[in-house]
């Protein structure tokens, strides 16, 4: 026994000296240093632009180890009328001093803006760190551009103590990326016939996939006057808490404002939100009634609400650029935005000619809305769009004589080229509007400001 002794204390300090070893490190490299990078590389990842589904996001979410938010969730979807519900929720519960993380999609003129620390755009840096965290954890799980970003969003908040997550549905709800959260209050803003290759081609089928952002025992708000019968089905079947415009909620004109009614309270006389058309009260009254709904856990003054809807603001919805001539972007592209667009249009006269500056996708009713703005412009300008999903000024020409179109026309191959032979058409007094595409008013955006 003693023979062996030695032997044995000699394995036992092996064994000991190579469980103290120091670990040798290897430095991280991220794949990319530069947000541009990034971004071009996200866009060939996966080999379908748009995949609907959650397991792959869902699976990346839980590798990340971020577990269920700390903070608010609200989601937001709609085919029109989302992007301003966010910015009005963004803006009140800011008002009322909360720290708010805001997701939307896409974006004009740069990344940042899709995702908002209190107002202000996540850094490149910031943003370049949260893909590598990302990409640290995905393994060999293959990721779309949204869902890269959307999952970036999330590392963000989580770092950034917000109190609030307020979240732009990118595509439909129910299989859009944001849903692998689930919503505290969700709330759906219009609804009508867009992405019909994903989402159907009618508003009951719509309806039902924006529906999926409701979740059982929680709040659920629809600010559409006619909501889709799917819609209010779907609530009922999981015990959501269905609050419908008109029923439960609504507003009315007042001698100083608007007048906001819920459930048990009503708020005489506020300020109309800082936007163009009388659509946003509808926008806003929705916006309320998920405010109501989460009182208890974020409370809000009227001082912030009346805050919130003077100060609210939002590029790309009639955003108006004054001067000798006036330039007007609006990201409108189907039927119902088109109408909202055409009304709104009409409020604001104007002395001079009126010029369409026009870049639409391939997926839309393009002859729809062009039927809804045919007679309101002097000369149409219609632009190439790249990409996949772009269209040629050709074939924008002839949907535009099938819609019966009746004025001035020319084409272009770009916008940059439309937009320079238009500042030299115009004249003091006229008014150019650019519609479409966001990726048709974000390149007019660019060269206006």
């Amino acid at each position: 026994m003693s023979a062996r002794a030695p032997a044995r204390n000699f394995q036992i300090r092996r064994i000991l000296n190579l469980s103290t070893a120091p670990a040798v490190s290897v430095p991280h490299r991220p794949r990319f240093s530069r947000l541009a990078d990034w971004l071009a590389w996200q866009e060939s990842l996966h080999g379908a632009e748009i995949e609907l589904g959650l397991d792959r996001c869902r699976a990346v979410y839980e590798h990340m180890g971020l577990g269920k938010p700390p903070y608010v969730v609200i989601s937001v979807a709609g085919t029109n009328g989302k992007g301003s519900s966010v910015a009005l929720l963004d803006a009140i519960l800011s008002a009322a001093g909360y720290r708010v993380g805001c997701y939307t999609s896409p974006h004009l003129l740069r990344y940042n803006e899709r995702i908002q620390i209190s107002g202000t755009p996540a850094s490149d840096e910031t943003i370049c760190t949260a893909f590598d965290y990302v990409d640290h954890h995905r393994g060999g799980i293959s990721l779309t551009y949204f869902e890269f970003g959307t999952l970036a969003a999330f590392d963000i908040f989580s770092r950034a103590a917000i109190d609030v997550a307020v979240l732009e549905v990118g595509l439909g709800g129910r299989l859009d990326a944001v849903n692998i959260l689930d919503a505290d209050a969700a709330l759906v803003a219009a609804v009508d016939i867009d992405h019909v290759e994903w989402l159907g081609p009618d508003r009951e089928s719509i309806g039902r996939e924006k529906a999926g952002i409701f979740r059982a025992g929680h709040p659920a708000i629809c600010s559409d006057p006619r909501p889709p019968a799917s819609l209010v089905q779907y609530a009922g079947q999981i015990g959501a808490r269905l609050s419908l415009y008109g029923r439960d909620y609504g507003w009315e004109k007042s001698a100083a404002g608007w007048t906001w009614w819920g459930r048990d309270q009503r708020l005489p006389d506020l300020p109309p939100p800082h936007l163009h058309g009388e659509f946003q009260l509808q926008n806003a009254a929705g916006v309320m009634k998920v405010l109501e709904e989460l009182r208890d856990r974020c409370p809000v003054t009227r001082t912030a609400i009346e805050q919130g809807l003077r100060h609210v603001s939002l590029k790309g919805r009639f955003q108006i650029f004054p001067g000798a001539v006036t330039w007007i972007l609006d990201v409108a592209h189907n039927p119902q935005s088109a109408r909202v667009l055409a009304e709104t249009l009409r409020s604001h006269p104007c002395a001079g000619h009126t010029h369409f500056l026009v870049g639409m996708l391939r997926d839309k009713d393009i002859r729809g809305v062009f039927q809804i703005m045919s007679g309101l412009a002097s000369h149409w300008h219609l632009v190439t769009l790249p990409g996949r999903r772009g269209t040629t000024a050709e074939f924008l020409y002839g949907q535009w004589q099938a819609a019966g179109g009746n004025a001035a026309v020319s084409l272009y191959d770009d916008v940059e080229a439309a937009y320079a032979w238009v500042r030299q058409l115009v004249a003091a007094g006229d008014r150019v509007l650019v519609f479409g595409s966001f990726l048709t008013v974000a390149g007019a955006a660019k060269l206006i400001e």
